[in-house]
């Protein structure tokens, strides 16, 4: 038993060392290089396992870009490049795609928009085929006040001098917005943009708006100009109807203050009537005195009555004519 047992055991450590061994040094890997013309040793893939840096991705890699004739990358800009924590396969099918493209481009450039964050394969990809970019719809309003709503297809390259630090999309869709928005806020009519709506784009094309940016401006193309609101007959409603207010608010502040104004003259009505009441008051007294005080006879006393009785009669006679001529 102890034999049979023993031998299984050396076996089982054999295979586990056979294992580690082409783990570590992988032969068939190496092969394929040398096969596709890539000159690496075992030991430089010994050394790329212990550095943590997978040897299939770095050769892989190598073999792509001498295929492509890209014989100037080496193993150890690859490996520092991953180390860096960049996208091996990405660089080296965006150097390929560059090569084919006829397209100057170095693997330092490459590296450096890689780690910058950018996606430098779909950056070479919209170097060769351009990128056509929605804007979403822009409101301006020409000078005779007539609301327009455009939308604008802007057709961008990517600059790949620009990348590194370069603005990116939402820069370029809020310069063409302003543009547009310019441009139509200058026109004279409404009617003269919608016959020539090619004119925003001209226009606007002329300011340079890729300035910057990590995109070169092929065209500006407006896809749609609808009519909106009319502003200025808005405005001026609105203007009127302040105005109204502000009339009526003066109105009813004069209103008020004649109101005060009545109200004040009849207190003063009131208080005059009040003093000639007490005033008539005191006349009987004071005619008493003057009896006794034989300031005034008794023949006055009866004159005054008499007259007093004739100016009564008079304003009974005169009051129903004065009804009569109301009437």
């Amino acid at each position: 038993m102890t034999g049979p047992f023993l031998l299984g055991v050396l076996i089982f450590i054999g295979i586990i060392l056979l294992a580690l061994f082409f783990h570590f040094f992988p032969v068939l890997l190496w092969l394929s290089a040398k096969v596709s013309g890539v000159n690496v040793s075992l030991v430089q893939l010994f050394v790329s396992r212990i550095r943590h840096v997978p040897p299939e991705l770095i050769v892989q890699c190598l073999i792509e870009a001498h295929k492509a004739g890209l014989k100037s990358i080496t193993r150890d800009e690859l490996e520092a490049h991953y180390l860096a924590g960049g996208h091996v396969d990405r660089v080296v099918h965006a150097l390929v795609s560059a090569s084919k493209a006829n397209i100057d481009l170095d693997f330092k450039m490459v590296t450096g928009i890689d780690l910058a964050g950018r996606d430098v394969l779909q950056a070479v990809q919209m170097s060769v085929n351009p990128k056509v970019i929605d804007t979403p719809p822009v409101t301006a309003v020409a000078k005779d006040g007539i609301q327009l709503i455009a939308k604008a297809r802007v057709t961008v390259r990517a600059n790949l001098q620009q990348l590194v630090g370069g603005a990116g999309e939402e820069t370029i869709l809020a310069r063409v917005g302003e543009g547009i928005v310019s441009s139509i806020g200058s026109s004279e009519t409404h009617k003269s943009v919608l016959e020539n709506p090619d004119s925003i784009s001209k226009l606007v094309l002329k300011k340079g708006l890729d300035a910057g940016t990590a995109f070169e401006i092929l065209s500006i193309d407006i896809a749609d100009i609808d009519v909106g609101k009319n502003i200025g007959a808005q405005l001026q409603i609105d203007q009127a109807q302040a105005d109204k207010n502000i009339a009526q608010a003066k109105a009813e502040e004069r209103r008020a203050m004649a109101i005060a104004a009545e109200q004040e003259m009849k207190a003063k009505a009131q208080e005059a009537r009040a003093k000639v009441i007490e005033a008539e008051a005191e006349i009987p007294k004071a005619m008493s005195e003057a009896l006794k005080s034989g300031n005034l006879g008794i023949m006055d006393y009866y004159r005054m009555k008499n007259i007093e009785a004739d100016t009564n009669m008079r304003e009974a006679i005169g009051k129903p004519a004065a009804k009569n001529n109301e009437k």
